[in-house]
């Protein structure tokens, strides 16, 4: 890091936010994932670099399945909830799919712990936490109504929204919108991934399906018709640059289309999407757009403002966290 960057780091790290597009268990400590590695007897997965969505998928896995006890599951949490309190993180909304842990017997079992362990994490690092349940769009119409049910059995345990991931060229977010309904009625936010491998038709479409907010979305970028739909109906994008340009979603940080998203009104928050495996936490996020991108650290407060007014955190931590911005922005 140079002394720049450094300097950068640590005025943005001091600017409170929210993190709103973070994958749990690609939230890992590199040498966590190490250790861990070391431990089972396995190689270390890639980082950044992946021969495609395929490659970086199968990275994803191999991170999943090293969390096979509670015991590793609990320290991912204590860690992930740590590093973001370091980041200035004052909300952190994490996603992961419960029926995918290879620690519990039940995907039920599996959302009862994480929740547990994410309460005392963020009560031990001052930082509140809130929990999105994913659905695998490529697991079919069953996995997601059940994914939907559980994260509605846990809607006032710590389930803030059901998320979509995974592949979204040959499954469309349209898939979801029973699920999605599920969800809705039990109070919880909808925040699929859309407009990522797929274009802005899928933008169109979750904003069409109630979308709280849109993971993503960037592709909307290529309708204008789109992208002032986006515009006037004040659905957040959780956008992650970074990710963008390791998976070819965007070809570099300097041709991102996150300062003419900005420019045209729509609501953008800033996250880290896999930061173990794309290399950058969501301050180094604030940071390369605000030195790569050429966003002024003024319109980055707003971003910051954005990811807390739109996160599912309690009105008395968002007025906190807002009038901190303030502070910060002088």
């Amino acid at each position: 890091m140079t002394d720049s960057h450094s300097s950068a780091y640590h005025r943005f790290a001091a600017l409170p936010k929210a993190h709103l597009h973070v994958h749990l268990e690609a939230a890992m400590r590199e040498e966590t994932m190490r250790q861990w590695c070391a431990e089972d007897g396995v190689d270390a997965p890639p980082l950044v670099e992946f021969p495609d969505f395929t490659g970086f998928l199968d990275a994803y896995g191999l991170l999943i399945s090293l969390l096979r006890t509670p015991e590793r599951v609990e320290r991912l949490l204590d860690e992930v909830v740590a590093d973001a309190a370091a980041q200035g993180v004052v909300a952190l909304e994490f996603a992961s799919i419960p029926e995918k842990s290879a620690a519990f017997d039940s995907a039920e079992d599996a959302l009862e712990f994480i929740l547990r362990a994410a309460a005392e994490a963020g009560q031990r690092h001052g930082v509140w936490t809130g929990a999105i349940v994913s659905i695998d769009r490529g697991a079919g119409p069953d996995h997601a109504r059940a994914a939907a049910r559980l994260a509605a059995r846990f809607a006032d345990h710590g389930v803030v929204a059901v998320g979509l991931v995974a592949d979204e060229r040959d499954n469309p977010v349209a898939c979801a919108a029973e699920a999605f309904g599920i969800a809705r009625a039990a109070g919880l936010g909808v925040v699929p991934h859309s407009g990522e491998l797929a274009g802005p038709e899928e933008v169109r479409s979750a904003i069409e399906l109630g979308a709280s907010r849109i993971q993503h979305g960037v592709r909307a970028i290529e309708d204008p018709r789109v992208l002032r739909l986006l515009a006037e109906s004040r659905v957040c994008l959780d956008v992650c640059p970074s990710s963008n340009v390791v998976l070819d979603v965007a070809p570099s940080l300097r041709d991102h289309p996150l300062p003419e998203l900005l420019t045209a009104g729509v609501r953008c928050s800033i996250g880290a999407d896999d930061p173990l495996l794309f290399g950058v936490d969501v301050v180094d996020e604030y940071v390369l757009a605000h030195e790569r991108m050429g966003i002024a650290e003024a319109r980055l407060a707003d971003c910051a403002r954005t990811s807390i007014e739109f996160s599912f955190a309690p009105a008395d931590l968002k007025r906190d966290a807002l009038a901190r911005i303030d502070d910060w922005v002088g």
